[in-house]
């Protein structure tokens, strides 16, 4: 799996043709999430994890020294599955490498479940429809997740 985390003052997510946000967050971070031909439930709970646990709010002395958990943040998990476009052979994307329909769409629930099994409230996009994602970047601080790497 491949999130792009993003550390932020707010966010939403409307799906395309809608007024009304589908999902919206105060503080926390907003997760980016694609999920690869080769993913499984393991890596969803370890990636979940890693997220919540990542110190990347600011303790009293101004360091990034505080989790999603400690700050009473939320989470705002879309699903994104250009994380992974190949951009090598040419000018158009290849999406080889991203997970089924199915099977994202499967893997994708367990990561939110999981996160929200962590304590974390979360709030979702609809998956495999056009959303428009509205992010105000606190700082800005943005990490890139990946389960082979972690």
């Amino acid at each position: 799996m491949r999130a792009v985390v993003q550390r932020v003052s707010r966010a939403s997510v409307r799906v395309a043709g809608e007024a009304d946000a589908h999902g919206t967050i105060g503080r926390g971070v907003c997760v980016l999430l694609g999920v690869g031909v080769n993913d499984a439930d393991a890596d969803a709970d370890k990636l979940a994890n890693k997220v919540v646990n990542l110190r990347i709010f600011d303790d009293d002395e101004g360091k990034m020294n505080r989790s999603l958990l400690d700050v009473g943040g939320a989470a705002l998990i879309v699903s994104q599955f250009t994380l992974y476009g190949d951009c090598r052979g040419g000018r158009r994307p290849s999406f080889i490498g991203a997970a089924r329909s199915d099977e994202g769409a499967r893997l994708y629930e367990r990561f939110v479940r999981s996160v929200a099994a962590l304590g974390v409230s979360t709030a979702t996009g609809v998956f495999q429809t056009h959303m428009l994602v509205s992010i105000d970047n606190d700082g800005p601080v943005t990490l890139i997740l990946d389960t082979k790497e972690l």
